[in-house]
Order: C-alpha cells, then sequence, then structure tokens
C-alpha cells in the first residue's frame, strides 16, 4: 500500500513538473535550454528532483510538446515557420489571424495574443500542427495598428482615470494618468488615444485628445458613432479654402466643349429633404417615334483635380455618411451642395449617358461624353409619385412615358434574373432637441423605380462600353467595376430549410430557379408579420457587392457588366469612373490596374465603415425612441436565436431587443443551433426563427445601443 502511495506521489509531482516546465519553455518560445538551465529557472537543488526535471522533460519530448535541438538542449516545439495576417478577436479574449498565406486561420490562445487588437497586422509563430488540430501559432509582433484611437466613457479614480471603449472588440480599457484627462468629467463621453503600452502593464496607456459631452445627449452620441468608426467630423481648413476658390460661374469656352443640353426639358428626382443633386434627366420626343433619354450625372472631376487637397481628401473619405439626423458629406458644401449639385433654374456642368430608345425599351444608340445642362423642374419622390398615380401635375406626359419605359426596363431585368429587394427603410421624425418622436417607413414606389432604373441603365451601359471589347470578349481596359459575387450554395441551402416552415421554397438547381423561387418568395411574404425577417436573412445568405479592377459581374442585379458612374457627389469610386471613362473615350491606353485596385479595396473598407455607422445611429435612435416606453407591452417576431437569447423584432417600429435566456422564467431552455431555436427542458417548448410573441420592454440601455424584452 505504501509503495503505491509512494508511486502515486511520484506520478503527481512529474505531471506538475510537466505543466512547470512548459510554462517556462512559453515564456520564450524560441529560447533553448538544458536541465540545469531548468532546473534554476524552477528552483530545484535536490538531486532527487533534478532527476525528475530529466524524466518529464523525456515525457513532454515524446509528447511532441518540445524538441531537442542539441544535445541535452531543448525548446518548445514550434515550425520556425512565421505567418502575416489581421487579428480577428473574440468575446473571450481568444483571436482568430486571418492570413493570405493559409487556408485556415490560426488561433490564438488569450494567454497568447499579448497586446494585439481587433484589426492588428500582426507576426504569428506558428506551432507544430497536431493531426485533425487547427493551426495555431502565438502573435510575436505587431506590425501595424488597426487604430489607436477609441472613443468611450471616462470612468475616474483619485489620481487617474480610464476609457472604457464603446466598441465591443475593444476588449480593455486605456489607462489615463490625471494630466492626460484634459478636464474629462467621470461618466462623460470622450476620445482618447493610446500612447504607449508597457510590457507587464494589463492595460494600454493614453490620453485624452477630445472630451465630446455628456452621454445619451444626440450630439454627442453621433459624434461618438463617427469617431468609433473612425469617420471624420468636418474638413481640414486646407481643404475648406481650397472648395472656397471654386468658381461658381461657368466659363463660355468650357460650355463650348461640351454637348449642350441646356434646350432639352431636364429635371431632377429626389428626396424631399435632399441637398446634393447628383442625377438629372432629360427627355426629348424623335421623330422616328424613339425617345431620346440623357442620364446627366454631375461633372465633380472637372472641379475636383487630381493632386489637390479636395482630391486627397474625398479619396480618404470615399463615400458620403448618412448618419439618422445628419450627413457627413465626402466633399465640403461649398462643392457638395451648391457648385455641383444639379439645382433647378442653374446652368450645370455634366458627365453624360444618352440613350435612343424605342417605346418598348429596347436601346437602340447610346452616347457618353461631357455636357451642359439647365434643370427646368425640381421633383421630390412623392410629387413626382402622385403625377405617376393621377396622370395629372408638372410634365405629367414626360414623367409617365419615361414611368412606362422604367417599368419595361424592369420587367426585362427580372426575367433575365435580378433579384427583387425592396426593403422598408427606417426613417424617424426628430424634434427640434433632435429626439425621435416617431419612426415611420419609406418604401421604393413607381417614382423611385423610376430614377433606379436609368441609373442602372447608366451604370451598366458604361461598365459594358469600356469593359466589353468589339469582339464581344473583356476587353483590356483597367476599370472599376461594381461586383457581386453568386451566393453560396450551402447559405441558400440553410436559408431554403429555414423558410420551408413558412411555406416558402428556394430552388437551387441553377441561377435562373434561385432567382425565380427567390423573386417569388419575396414577393408572396409581402405585407406578413415574417416579412422582414425572411428579407434580412435572404440579404444575408448573399455575398456582399465591393468594388474591383476584376469583373465578374453583379449577381444581385444580372449584369456581365456593371459599375457606379451615378453618384460622384458622395462617392469616390465614381468619380475615378468618370476618370477613366473620359480617359479611353480620349483614346487612351490602358492603366495600372494595381493602383485602382488599391483605391478599389479602400473604398470598399470605407462603405463598410459608412454602413456600420449608419446601422448603429439607426439603433441608437431605436432605443431612444423607447426609452419612455420601458414596461410597455407590444408585439413582435423573433428574429435571430443565441445561446444567449432570442432577439425579437417589434412589429410596429421594426426596433429590435433581447429576451435573456434566463428570463423566460417557464423552464430552463437549451440553444439548438441546427434547428435556430430554443427548447425548454422539462415542457419541450420551442421559440424558434419567425415566430411571433408579446414582450414587455424590460430596459432600454442608450449607452449600449441595447434594448432588453421580457416574454408576456
Amino acid at each position: 500500500m505504501k509503495k503505491q502511495n509512494k508511486t502515486h506521489k511520484r506520478l503527481k509531482r512529474l505531471a506538475k513538473l510537466e505543466k512547470a516546465l512548459l510554462r517556462v519553455f512559453r515564456e520564450d518560445r524560441l529560447k533553448q535550454y538544458n536541465y540545469k538551465q531548468l532546473s534554476a529557472k524552477l528552483n530545484i537543488n535536490d538531486h532527487n528532483e533534478r532527476d525528475l526535471v530529466l524524466k518529464s522533460l523525456a515525457a513532454l519530448k515524446q509528447n511532441d510538446s518540445i524538441e531537442e535541438v542539441g544535445r541535452g538542449k531543448y525548446r518548445y516545439k514550434h515550425t520556425d515557420h512565421f505567418v502575416v495576417g489581421k487579428v480577428d478577436l473574440t468575446a473571450k479574449g481568444s483571436a482568430y489571424v486571418i492570413s493570405d498565406e493559409l487556408d485556415q486561420d490560426v488561433y490564438i490562445t488569450p494567454r497568447n495574443v499579448g497586446h494585439a487588437l481587433q484589426g492588428d497586422i500582426v507576426k504569428v509563430l506558428m506551432y507544430a500542427q497536431r493531426k485533425n488540430k487547427k493551426p495555431e501559432g502565438e502573435i510575436v509582433e505587431i506590425l501595424e495598428r488597426a487604430r489607436t484611437e477609441f472613443v468611450g466613457t471616462i470612468e475616474l479614480s483619485k489620481n487617474y482615470g480610464f476609457l472604457v471603449p464603446d466598441s465591443r472588440n475593444m476588449l480593455v480599457d486605456i489607462y489615463i494618468p490625471q494630466e492626460h484627462l484634459k478636464g474629462a468629467k467621470h461618466g462623460e463621453k470622450a476620445i482618447a488615444t493610446i500612447t504607449s503600452w508597457p510590457e507587464k502593464a494589463s492595460s494600454p496607456f493614453g490620453e485624452v485628445l477630445e472630451v465630446l459631452g455628456a452621454p445619451g445627449n444626440t450630439d454627442v452620441e453621433m459624434h461618438a458613432i463617427l469617431a468609433e468608426f473612425g469617420l471624420p467630423r468636418a474638413f481640414p481648413p486646407e481643404v475648406e479654402r481650397e472648395a472656397e476658390k471654386v468658381q461658381e460661374e461657368i466659363p463660355q469656352a468650357e460650355i463650348a466643349k461640351r454637348r449642350d443640353f441646356r434646350d432639352t426639358l431636364t429635371f431632377t428626382i429626389d428626396p424631399a429633404d435632399a441637398k446634393d443633386f447628383d442625377d438629372a434627366l432629360s427627355f426629348k420626343e424623335l421623330d422616328n417615334g424613339n425617345f431620346e433619354v440623357g442620364v446627366h450625372i454631375a461633372d465633380v472631376t472637372h472641379y475636383v483635380q487630381e493632386g489637390t487637397e479636395l482630391e486627397r481628401e474625398g479619396r480618404e473619405r470615399a463615400t458620403s455618411v448618412y448618419l439618422v439626423d445628419r450627413v457627413v458629406p465626402m466633399l465640403p458644401e461649398k462643392l457638395s451642395n451648391k457648385v455641383c449639385s444639379l439645382r433647378p433654374h442653374e446652368e450645370k456642368l455634366t458627365f453624360s449617358a444618352v440613350f435612343e430608345i424605342t417605346p418598348q425599351a429596347q436601346v437602340k444608340k447610346e452616347w457618353f461624353g461631357r455636357t451642359v445642362i439647365y434643370s427646368d423642374h425640381r421633383f421630390a419622390y412623392e410629387d413626382a409619385q402622385e403625377v405617376i398615380e393621377t396622370k395629372n401635375g408638372p410634365l405629367s406626359r414626360e414623367v409617365n412615358l419615361l414611368n412606362d419605359l422604367a417599368v419595361k426596363l424592369r420587367q426585362a431585368r427580372m426575367q433575365n434574373g435580378a433579384l427583387a429587394f425592396d426593403r422598408a427603410e427606417t426613417k424617424f421624425v426628430l424634434d427640434d432637441q433632435g429626439h425621435p418622436t416617431k419612426v415611420y417607413f419609406k418604401e421604393s414606389k413607381a417614382a423611385n423605380h423610376l430614377i433606379e432604373e436609368f441609373m442602372l441603365l447608366a451604370n451598366r451601359s458604361v461598365a459594358a462600353f469600356i469593359g466589353r471589347a468589339k469582339d464581344g470578349k473583356a476587353s483590356k481596359n483597367t476599370f472599376v467595376y461594381r461586383i457581386h459575387d453568386s451566393p453560396d450554395p450551402d447559405k441558400l441551402m440553410e436559408l431554403g430549410n429555414f423558410v420551408r416552415q413558412f411555406g416558402y421554397k428556394v430552388q437551387v438547381q441553377n441561377r435562373q430557379s434561385v432567382s425565380k423561387s427567390l423573386n417569388k418568395m419575396l414577393s408572396d411574404v409581402k405585407g406578413k408579420a415574417e416579412e422582414n425577417m425572411v428579407s434580412t436573412l435572404t440579404i444575408r445568405s448573399m455575398a456582399k457587392a465591393v468594388y474591383s479592377t476584376k469583373n465578374i459581374g453583379h449577381y444581385g442585379l444580372a449584369f456581365d457588366y456593371y459599375t457606379h458612374f451615378t453618384s460622384p457627389i458622395r462617392r469616390y469610386p465614381d468619380m475615378m469612373v468618370h476618370r477613366l471613362l473620359q480617359h479611353y473615350l480620349d483614346g487612351g491606353a490602358p492603366v495600372n490596374r494595381n493602383t485602382y485596385e488599391e483605391l478599389c479595396e479602400h473604398s470598399s473598407d470605407r462603405e463598410k465603415m459608412a454602413t456600420d455607422a449608419e446601422r448603429s445611429s439607426i439603433k441608437y435612435m431605436q432605443v431612444k425612441f423607447m426609452e419612455d416606453k420601458v414596461g410597455q407591452e407590444f408585439m413582435g417576431t423573433i428574429t435571430g436565436v443565441t445561446e444567449w437569447g432570442v432577439f425579437v423584432e417589434l412589429r410596429d417600429n421594426l426596433c429590435e431587443g433581447m429576451i435573456r435566456i434566463r428570463d423566460f422564467k417557464d423552464d430552463y431552455y437549451l440553444f439548438d443551433e441546427r434547428n435556430f431555436c430554443i427548447v425548454g427542458e422539462r415542457n419541450g417548448k420551442v421559440f424558434q426563427l419567425g415566430d411571433n410573441l408579446a414582450i414587455k420592454v424590460k430596459n432600454a440601455n442608450l449607452e449600449k445601443k441595447q434594448l432588453d424584452f421580457l416574454p408576456v
């Protein structure tokens, strides 16, 4: 018995020693140690204990944890292989590094993340990969920080403070010494920058750059959202000065170089509150019974020349940002709202796509070039819609003829396999203080479709003109395309499995059957409780549209060639398209593809940031709107299910909140990932995607932009 106990104790001691030795090896995975150095590290002097160190080393070598690199010298086993990639942090503090050098992401344990933050470009030491295990490694160097500035809430102690970042991807607070707080008060929103991160410190050190003000104030929160996504709030002085020097008068010499449309009927259709009018339509009935339709776009690149501060700023911003209560424009107001904006009863310089179209909406001729126009009338969408519905009002004949052509263009697109996404936009009525007093939904009607179809016609025609050679094959001209890949078959299968419970089908045999079944489903679901959820899930199953010089076509629109030509006031890619189109019209040779591909990637990234900021501002306003409705009951639809709870979208206002699993008091519920539901352990009750249920508003947390609900 004594012998058994002795053996048991020895084995326990060996296991402890192995763990301790591994800790030493992991502290510096490149360092080599012999058994004496390791014994000294662990304060082992006893001869018998040193003997156990040797036995532990043999066991670790045997199970491939360490390797012998010289006689009696050991180190942690790894591949001596490094990869470079981007960090994607998880909520638990571990990370995945996404590298172009590998097919799989590299898993990093929380201990080995070090001081890396979300989005950083890092160097990773790869561990020796064990059979059937995912690649694992350790971040050994931060090559490039994704960002160093963060927005958050100040928490003060006696002699220092912390900035608690708003971003869920920033898992550490920033320590700020008292002298660097800039007078920030406890609980205020602020922007801080990381100045250093001492090796053994758990938090980075920083300083406050700007105090934004009290949380809950709409202006403060919108500024915080812009700062959170790295979006600018103001133009640098040198950019404003350059904008002010831009001449509003058009020289006669410039008009003489252009095709003149000033005597052709021209008008704009835009939102009622719009100030930057990118596009106008001209219309003329021809003697042969066809129509001449001009799509006229603000000639921004005439005013924003390459090499200027305006150009550099526009390129960096890449897009205008549309928050709930404000627009952060890509270009200064002098250009976006005045000089370039196609305002009524003013002569304007434009870049145009002009089409001869038959009454059956067949394009017979097309022309592209620089023009000058005079807008005769400005319609708000609501005004144009009334003209279409009543067949009365200003320019009734012309608007209705254009609408007939737009309807035929749209029908042809749908027959060709285009997808019909018509999701309602969430809009707010704000009072003088910027508080939301009402939520309403903006739907696309005939007037919206009229403009949309002619913009699509211009965009795809310009893309095909440059991208397609005379023999019908792809040309060698470098160009900027708006591309949209076909959906992932697995995601389509998942969507089909889910919508089947509502009686809808997704056919996946070929492109035509997919498009046809999706369009039928999106049409059939209109007006039903599950409409918004099914539309959202369908969009999520699609690939994301991006900018690229490598044309693969646009799946959602069913176009082989597509670009963005029609909004250069608010999108930098459209400015690139204008410059390239003129270059090729002038007989220019193909330009450097890599330069434009980098600009395409930058523009796609900035577009995503702007979209995320817009969603964040909507989420904030939804929580603000629900703030005084805590305790009230609403009907909603389950739009998401996670291991923590279910997301519910309210039917009346599309505000979304969560019911946490612990708040279902009638049973203990378990998450069923495969079937998008939670199931009661005792009663077997199921809550799944698409279910309707009554909720009570439990909490509205403005700081986290989060609504909590209770089941009724």
